[in-house]
């Protein structure tokens, strides 16, 4: 969970720095390792990154395999969803250990582009890349829900919090949930488009989706609102790593 933080961290940084006016960011998973790479013991901090989201998805595979926490942890209703989380999970795993390798970088951006043009040219490949864009949209709307709705106290120790952290998780909790769900909006949305006018080029990867907040009415006061929110999610995944019920 604290590997996990580090990268929404990351990521809010770059966001926020390309809302200041530093548009040479790359505001997504390989900005984020590349600036890491860049500071002191760079190798090894993202070889941790990449064992501590290996640890992730071992996490939810045990959830997969032999139920999750609370009394319908062992639920095909919540299986199902671990199995889901541990392979996204082993992909950005796999992903980081490429970059701590040597072999990682590039654009996400572009990486979105080439699966979706290499989606829409398979049969009903339009109604593919719409359902996974919608699928999205409506996981990202689900998640700002559940943020809103504070469901995370479900997985917390929230008797082993001060009354003052309890307050400080609420914000994280909340409003880095939302900005989170904003992101997953609209990279969905973007995807759903792309199906529709039959256009990869209109799918957009984190760093892209980002950068789109800033050219709505709002400017860069958007992606900056979004970038703290990105941040303050990091510092929700780092109370997760200390309260939450594992």
């Amino acid at each position: 969970m604290v590997a996990w933080g580090v990268i929404y961290v990351l990521v809010g940084l770059l966001a926020l720095r390309v809302a200041l006016g530093d548009r040479r960011q790359q505001a997504d998973r390989n900005g984020a390792l590349a600036e890491l790479a860049n500071r002191p013991f760079g190798a090894a901090l993202l070889w941790a990154l990449g064992l501590g989201l290996v640890g992730m998805a071992v996490w939810r595979l045990s959830e997969a395999v032999f139920g999750a926490v609370g009394p319908d942890g062992r639920t095909a209703h919540m299986r199902l969803p671990a199995l889901a989380r541990c392979l996204f999970y082993t992909a950005v795993a796999w992903s980081v250990l490429e970059f701590a390798a040597g072999a990682g970088g590039g654009s996400g951006d572009a990486a979105s582009r080439d699966l979706t043009a290499r989606a829409l040219g398979l049969p009903a490949g339009q109604w593919l890349v719409a359902a996974v864009g919608a699928g999205i949209v409506v996981t990202g709307a689900w998640t700002g829900v559940q943020a809103v709705r504070r469901d995370y106290y479900r997985q917390l120790k929230a008797g082993a919090m001060a009354a003052p952290v309890r307050r400080a998780v609420d914000v994280t909790g909340v409003v880095g949930g939302l900005a989170r769900a904003a992101v997953f909006v609209a990279a969905g949305a973007f995807a759903v488009r792309a199906a529709v006018d039959y256009r990869p080029d209109q799918a957009k990867g984190v760093d892209d989706t980002l950068r789109s907040f800033a050219g709505t009415p709002a400017g860069p006061w958007l992606l900056a609102a979004v970038a703290v929110g990105l941040i303050l999610f990091g510092l929700f995944a780092f109370a997760l790593a200390r309260w939450r019920r594992v």
